[in-house]
């Protein structure tokens, strides 16, 4: 029998760029057969790390197990009084917390991915229930675990051929016809913020940095030569691969920052496109025109988006749609919020089409 339910609930998340925790709160009403979603971003805000906390997470995968230990309970101790300021400050009751964590490991090749912030924790701080711990049930069933975004794009978002979200990483969404594709294209505003903190600035306002340099040929064929994107989908990037594999080719390279910042731009927006281009082949997905709405930190950057715009029309037909400010900054809290309302209504919140999983998952695990 289809049942109907309303909630009211906080979403957090914490990206591979270190720029802060963003908390939503969300009204969202969900219908369990078949499953339908109507909701509303009530409010919405990007909390900023602290600096002892920016360098702690950056420097967690290199530190001691005891240190992990307790980084793993701090961290949610942190994230409560940052949440328990912003409730007290909107006058909010949710009905209860859900939690991406923070990504220090991600192995899925080696049954693993491990994002700090315990759950059980997370709740005694705010004393309200946390759902946490997306990831792990799918990886266990040999999926990749990640992108978890379709999730949003199925329910959140309808009406569009593809998504891209370019926060820390980049990754894709394909509907072909209900059914949904995903995965990380390429490393996105880790490498740009890493590029302009050697101009002195936390991040590239507008893409000007990018905007007045040029490509370097050398440094682009370096790059495309990683062996990860010629690997088959399902896949997905782990934030220390990429500062051991991808950054170090960013710094070492002779080139002014600017050229550099171009050029990491060009690599995001041809795998991007490339990746694309696979899907339809391998889809067999063919339309006259497509649209792919564009969400995450990287669309504010103006040089992407044109650059974006330009070969996704001249290449692929596709137009690409940005939604209001708020649905850019915060698309993935918000898909937190309904991670954990289809975790306690027992749906699947993460697609086997997606991960390369056995079967969809009810991922998350629920600390009242």
């Amino acid at each position: 029998m289809s049942t109907t339910k309303t909630y009211q609930a906080l979403g957090l998340m914490s990206g591979s760029s270190l720029d802060g925790l963003d908390v939503v709160h969300c009204s969202l009403k969900i219908t369990n057969d078949p499953v339908s979603v109507s909701w509303k971003l009530l409010t919405g805000e990007t909390l900023p790390f602290s600096d002892l906390w920016t360098r702690r997470l950056a420097n967690l995968p290199a530190q001691s197990a005891m240190s992990f230990a307790q980084t793993h309970v701090y961290f949610s101790y942190y994230m409560g009084e940052l949440v328990n300021d912003f409730i007290k400050r909107h006058k909010i009751q949710p009905d209860f917390i859900a939690s991406h964590g923070h990504t220090i490991f991600h192995y899925p090749d080696k049954r693993f991915t491990t994002q700090i912030g315990d759950g059980g924790s997370l709740a005694a701080a705010t004393g309200f229930p946390v759902v946490s711990n997306f990831r792990t049930q799918d990886i266990a069933l040999n999926g990749e675990g990640t992108p978890l975004a379709p999730a949003a794009d199925r329910y959140l978002f309808p009406g569009y051929d593809f998504y891209l979200n370019l926060g820390g990483i980049a990754n894709v969404t394909a509907n072909i016809n209900s059914k949904y594709i995903a995965f990380d294209t390429a490393p996105a505003n880790q490498i740009f913020n890493a590029l302009a903190q050697l101009s002195g600035t936390d991040y590239d306002e507008d893409g000007r940095l990018a905007a007045a340099g040029k490509l370097l040929p050398d440094l682009a064929q370096a790059l495309s030569q990683n062996n990860y994107y010629q690997k088959a989908y399902p896949k997905s990037l782990d934030n220390q691969w990429i500062r051991q594999h991808v950054l170090p080719l960013y710094y070492e390279y002779p080139g002014s920052v600017e050229d550099r910042m171009c050029t990491a731009v060009h690599q995001l927006v041809d795998e991007t496109i490339r990746s694309i281009k696979t899907i339809l082949q391998k889809e067999v997905f063919n339309k006259e025109t497509y649209r792919m709405l564009v969400t995450g930190g990287g669309a504010f950057n103006l040089f992407l988006i044109k650059l974006l715009k330009e070969k996704a029309a001249a290449e692929l037909n596709i137009e690409i749609v940005l939604p209001e400010k708020n649905m850019i900054d915060f698309k993935e809290a918000i898909l937190m919020v309904l991670l954990g309302v289809l975790r306690l209504e027992n749906l699947p919140n993460c697609f086997a089409s997606v991960t390369g999983a056995k079967r969809d998952t009810v991922g998350g695990a629920v600390y009242q």
